[in-house]
Parts: C-alpha cells; structure tokens; sequence
C-alpha cells in the first residue's frame, strides 16, 4: 500500500512539473514521516523514498538512529526550540523551519561548535497569521541581510505553511506570494544567501505548490496514511 502511495505522488509530481513546463527532476519529495514507525518507513523506502522529514526531535532521533544504514538523508521540517537546536545540527541535511532570527544565531553558534556548517531555509508566514510563526515580510530582506553574516549557516531558500484552505486551488496565491519574495531576495544578490529552495506544498496541495515553482514538497498522510498521534 505504501509503495502504491509513493508511486502515486512521484506521478503526481510529475504531471504537475510537466504541466508547468519544469523538469521533474528539480522538485523533490520529501516524506513527512511523523508518528510514523521505523517498519514503515523502510517500506517507503522500498519504493523509493530518499529524503525523510521530521517534526520532532525527540522522536527523530531513535529513527535516525534506526536507519543509519539506509540510504536517505534527513531534513528537519517541525517548529525547532533553541534549546533543541544541538541536537540537530549536523544530523539533518536542511532544516526547513528557521523563524526567527534568534533561531538562526543559534544554529549558527551550534555549527560553529561542531564545525560543520548547517543548511537552512527561512520559514515565512506567508498568510500574516497571528497564530502562527515565520518571520513575517515587513523587514524581511533586511533580516536575511542580518542572517547572512553569520558564517556557519548556509541561507538555500524558503519555506512556508499557507492558511488552512477548503479547495488545494486556494493555496495558489500563497505559493505564488513566496515565489516572488525568493525572486525579490535573489534580485538583492546577498552575498552567502541562495534563493535555490522553495519548500511549499503538503498531502492535499502539492500539484499546485509543485506548478508554482516548489522544488521540496513536504508530503506525508498520502504515502503513510493519516497520522493516529
């Protein structure tokens, strides 16, 4: 069941890709594997899962740990605590999650100490929503300013979690609002900052996310079902 799944979101990226005109090979799945089992994700694996998002650290760990063997690479895509930071700097290839400028000083202390620069992308809260966190585009390219003199993150894109929506057509305008902020922030050519990475687009919005530029989908109840914690 989960290899039908993973073979239907791969197809699912491509058409869209293909819709819009892109290279299916310039966007990425990533398998949002919270509250989902080491067992199971072996089995996504299988079927060729590569890269495995996490939401939470205290449960990352023990599959990482898990899975050492096995040929996928990590990203962490949950709200990340300061204090949480040690303990993922290092393990994850890219942490989507980065809102707030203390958060990235943070990272940027932790790498150094490990001396293994960290990658990330910035977190926008592209819908204005008070109940939520990113940082919000008011002084937002001054901040990414600020953020690109600390020397031991790597600044790839950002990332962005669009207002609840009925229809996955109304997520459009979001994806489109963070397309244009990365293209505003690459037109700045802030030395050290990359607008290479949109991450954007979940289980029931992807295709579109995918057809307005995303090139990291976060996609988890459609390959391993809906979550049970």
């Amino acid at each position: 069941m989960i290899a039908q799944r993973v073979e239907s979101v791969l197809s699912a990226i491509r058409s869209a890709a293909e819709k819009a005109g892109r290279r299916p090979d310039s966007i990425r799945l990533v398998a949002a594997t919270k509250t989902v089992t080491a067992d199971r994700i072996r089995e996504g694996i299988g079927a060729g899962l590569s890269i495995l998002g996490e939401n939470r650290v205290q449960e990352a760990i023990p599959k990482v740990e898990a899975l050492a063997q096995a040929p996928v690479r990590w990203h962490f895509i949950g709200h990340l605590q300061r204090r949480k930071v040690r303990s993922v700097v290092g393990i994850f290839e890219l942490i989507h999650s980065v809102d707030s400028l203390e958060l990235a000083q943070e990272i940027d202390r932790r790498a150094g100490e490990a001396s293994r620069p960290q990658a990330i992308l910035l977190e926008v809260n592209i819908g204005g929503e008070t109940t939520k966190g990113g940082f919000h585009q008011d002084g937002f390219v001054q901040l990414v300013s600020t953020m690109a003199a600390l020397s031991n993150i790597q600044i790839k894109g950002l990332m962005a979690i669009p207002p609840p929506t009925a229809e996955p057509e109304s997520a459009r305008t979001y994806f489109v609002r963070l397309r244009e902020l990365a293209e505003a922030i690459a037109a700045q050519r802030i030395p050290g900052v990359a607008m290479d990475e949109l991450s954007m687009g979940m289980s029931n919005d992807y295709d579109i996310a995918v057809q307005e530029g995303a090139t990291l989908v976060r996609v988890g109840s459609a390959i391993f079902g809906e979550r049970h914690a």
